[in-house]
């Protein structure tokens, strides 16, 4: 992970940073650096998913999540992402990550993250993950009790879009049990 010291702060900072609910949207204000330009000189297309990390990681971080998942075993794994860029962060610029949960469809959590300049959305992505725990894949009733147990109770409909339902079962690859054979 070439950002790891950025993490590390993220993390940190986050200790100082007011709390809120996984359910509300988090800000977190970042420059670009050298490291996050290619040739062209704006934030390489591939970096923004390390940089939409940071957003999740404060998030979770903020609301006391990351603590408690660190406590129970459970890793947050990234099942699938898409992307859409309207304009070009380009180098030393400040940007603003905003971060939200969105809810839940029958395997993954979801997130909307967007990179704002100005107040004008630059960049938006979608982030279907799963929680993994020590017995596998965490289900949504136990992240929603552990969720509970921390004060942040959900709103009253915790379901995804069906456009975002589809879009994550047509982007997945078959399960690890399942062979998936590369033919071209």
């Amino acid at each position: 992970m070439h950002v790891i010291l950025r993490t590390l702060l993220t993390l940190l900072r986050a200790r100082r940073r007011p709390t809120l609910s996984p359910w509300e949207p988090a800000s977190l204000t970042l420059r670009a650096l050298p490291t996050d330009v290619d040739l062209a000189l704006h934030i390489n297309n591939g970096q923004y998913f390390s940089l939409f990390d940071l957003g999740r990681y404060d998030l979770m971080a903020r609301a006391g999540v990351w603590s408690r998942m660190r406590r129970l075993g459970w890793t947050p794994v990234v099942q699938s992402e898409q992307i859409t860029f309207r304009r070009a962060v380009t180098l030393m610029r400040r940007f603003t990550i905003r971060t939200r949960m969105l809810g839940f469809d029958e395997r993954c959590l979801f997130f909307e993250q967007r990179v704002v300049v100005d107040g004008e959305i630059f960049v938006r992505a979608h982030i279907a993950a799963r929680l993994l725990g020590p017995d596998g894949p965490v289900s949504r009733e136990e992240i929603l009790a552990e969720l509970a147990a921390l004060g942040h109770e959900p709103p009253e409909d915790v379901e995804v879009s069906e456009e975002l339902r589809s879009w994550r079962a047509e982007a997945a690859l078959p399960s690890t049990r399942r062979p998936a054979p590369h033919r071209w």
